[in-house]
């Protein structure tokens, strides 16, 4: 009896250290989960194995950098990681893409496919977007003091960007237009988020 129970509590003890051990693959995003910013090329590979893949990925404006992808064959895990510098020293934040099927991940409940309600509802009141069909076209550029604008525990920020499956009205399109949440255009048009980013701070 004794010896089941000494083997009980070492199989126990396995599988919580197995359990703690093991990153996660679903769920909400934090400051510190799944990437923390002192996070290097390095310590993803060593945590996530062969689920941590250096990738070229696309920036602004038609460039691209050299960042970290985790699960980079799964499209409802996909996690995009940019660095502070060129040698991949420390993150400095992480995207989620739209990449044909809803994110497993969340950020304050925020998914990709979510629809402006649910960002009103996550924010708490209406927010501003920016004019689609041109490069920075579809990101939130003001909160309006809701909760979404402010630092996560953490001192992380979020940001986040819309788009259709068909073409913006040309009310809604071009640098310098913004819309409101609740605009009736913008609601009629129903864009989802296509992506959202998780922006360390600086140390």
């Amino acid at each position: 009896m004794k010896r089941r129970l000494t083997v009980t509590v070492l199989l126990l003890l396995a599988s919580s250290s197995f359990a703690q051990s093991t990153p996660p693959q679903e769920g909400p995003i934090t400051c510190a989960a799944p990437i923390a910013p002192d996070d290097t090329e390095r310590s993803l590979k060593q945590r996530y194995g062969k689920d941590a893949v250096v990738q070229n990925l696309p920036g602004a404006e038609g460039e691209t950098y050299k960042g970290v992808v985790l699960f980079p064959k799964a499209r409802d895990r996909r996690i995009e990681i940019a660095f502070t510098d060129d040698k991949a020293g420390r993150a400095s934040g992480l995207t989620l893409r739209d990449a044909g099927k809803t994110s497993l991940w969340n950020v304050a409940g925020v998914t990709i496919g979510s629809g402006l309600a649910d960002v009103q509802k996550a924010n708490g009141k209406p927010f501003l977007v920016s004019g689609f069909e041109w490069d920075y076209g579809g990101f939130v550029t003001d909160w309006k003091g809701g909760a979404l604008g402010r630092p996560l525990q953490g001192g992380c920020r979020v940001t986040i960007r819309f788009g259709g499956k068909t073409g913006a009205p040309r009310s809604l399109s071009g640098d310098g237009v913004k819309a409101a949440s609740d605009n009736a255009a913008l609601v009629k048009w129903a864009p989802v988020v296509t992506e959202i980013g998780v922006n360390f701070p600086d140390k």
